[in-house]
């Protein structure tokens, strides 16, 4: 693997080191990422694939699901690429703008994929406790205005990133103890005064984890209350049911967020390839699951996609007769 001690020498440039201490497992490492990034592109395709080919399932809950399959697959591309090259070959070096650049898109992404998560927690809540205006609320219109505003939201909390990172001089090292350009990663590298980095990413996480979890975690305290209250059995299961994967996706998703959260800003002790190991999961996880939760826990798409496929061997049977 190259040394990076040079790249110090050349403020227009940074090293990133990989998973610091498993430098030797580098290799065998990069054998899931392959894994998880193959399965994020293939499921999250098929989703995207299905939901547009099918007009049984235009419906708000699979078109949520349709943003959160996009968001996924533009999130595995700026990480996964980079990520590969660095285990395989220790190819860390990257330009101050495309580290810059990096660092934006993935956070944006990730906050994204955060609203859309709460959006679908308002769809489930909207379809039990209000069902007989479902249709009326979530019309498409309001489904588009949802899409643009986690656009907006996440590239407008993202925005002052690359100012505030601008401002700082990298006088020690240029070399980044991570496998991508992680906002508080890089800042630790600064010299002077950092506290309004400091303050800037606080104030985001706490603007989106916490609030989307706190109104998520509402909205199915609502939605329980309503669901228990009903007299049959089969409708109470049938009810929680439909909450199922959505309940799946927000663990997946959410867990292992809220331990690299905290294991970076408080847990001094938790050796730095831990913490790495856990910032990865993250990214990782969450796009390569979530299509298969969706796709063994909710019937529709389920049989949609046997469909798909067995149209697909029939007409593969039929060329070659």
């Amino acid at each position: 693997m190259e040394s990076p001690n040079h790249t110090s020498l050349d403020p227009s440039m940074f090293f990133l080191l990989g998973i610091p201490g498993l430098e030797q497992f580098h290799l065998w490492l990069s054998l899931p990422v392959c894994c998880l990034g193959t399965a994020t592109i293939v499921g999250n395709i098929t989703i995207l694939v299905v939901v547009i080919t099918e007009p049984a399932l235009h419906k708000p809950v699979y078109l949520f699901l349709c943003m959160l399959s996009t968001i996924d697959l533009a999130a595995s591309f700026t990480t996964v690429p980079k990520l590969l090259a660095i285990l395989w070959c220790g190819a860390g070096h990257i330009s101050s703008s495309a580290c810059l650049a990096q660092m934006f898109f993935i956070h944006a992404f990730c906050m994204m994929e955060s609203t859309v998560l709460l959006a679908m927690a308002f769809d489930r809540y909207v379809a039990i406790c209000h069902p007989l205006r479902y249709a009326t609320i979530l019309t498409d219109t309001i489904i588009a205005r949802i899409g643009v505003a986690a656009m907006m939201r996440g590239s407008m909390l993202m925005f002052p990133c690359p100012f505030l990172i601008g401002r700082l001089n990298f006088c020690k090292s240029h070399v980044i103890p991570h496998t991508y350009c992680e906002h508080m990663a890089v800042v630790k590298l600064a010299c002077g005064d950092t506290r309004p980095n400091r303050v800037y990413g606080l104030t985001a996480a706490l603007l989106v984890i916490g609030v989307d979890l706190f109104c998520i975690g509402l909205s199915y305290v609502l939605v329980a209350r309503a669901v228990l209250r009903l007299s049959s059995h089969e409708a109470r299961s049938k009810a929680f049911g439909t909450c199922g994967s959505h309940v799946c996706v927000i663990l997946i998703s959410y867990t292992p967020a809220l331990f690299s959260f905290f294991t970076h800003r408080f847990g001094r002790h938790v050796p730095l390839h831990i913490h790495i190991l856990l910032a990865n999961v993250y990214l990782l996880f969450p796009p390569a699951l979530n299509p298969i939760v969706y796709g063994v826990k909710t019937k529709e798409i389920r049989e949609r996609v046997v469909k798909v496929f067995q149209r697909g061997q029939g007409t593969g049977v039929k060329a070659f007769e």
